[in-house]
């Protein structure tokens, strides 16, 4: 029969590493006066959006506010975004007469700017076809010359 070894002596415990240091926290990043460092919206002509809005009978706007504030949304990281836009418009549209150019006014508000558009630019939309144009012309145009700002192709 074969008999076991004896067991031997305990191996000697295994020299503790000496714990390596965690790497130092990167320093938070100095505070932006962009709120926003996504990419940037495309620019659409505000004649091109009002016009076609009506020639499409309104079918235009559900890509409009969808893709209008998807963009807002990628860009600055806050706001309602492209969904929220496009089931507001959908089920209580005259909401987003307010909230849209609210919504634009925050990208310059955040940048330290004077907003151009605000929540009172839907008031513009009261007045039948006049309105329409004017409030497309006023929250497009603050959209594009914001986008400009930050280096969108002219």
């Amino acid at each position: 029969m074969s008999e076991a070894a004896p067991p031997g002596p305990p191996e000697p415990p295994a020299p503790e590493e000496a714990p390596t240091p965690e790497p130092a926290a990167a320093p938070a990043p100095a505070a932006q006066s962009s709120g926003g460092s996504g990419a940037l919206g495309q620019r659409r002509g505000p004649w091109f959006v009002a016009l076609i809005g009506i020639v499409t009978l309104g079918i235009y706007w559900i890509y409009w506010y969808y893709k209008t504030g998807e963009e807002v949304k990628r860009y600055s990281g806050e706001g309602l975004g492209g969904i929220l836009w496009l089931v507001i418009a959908l089920v209580i549209g005259i909401v987003m007469w307010f909230v849209t150019p609210s919504e634009v006014g925050n990208l310059y508000g955040r940048e330290g700017q004077e907003k151009p558009v605000s929540g009172k630019t839907g008031f513009w939309m009261l007045l039948p076809l006049v309105g329409y144009f004017v409030w497309t012309i006023k929250v497009q145009g603050a959209l594009n010359r914001f986008w400009e700002s930050k280096g969108a192709a002219a």
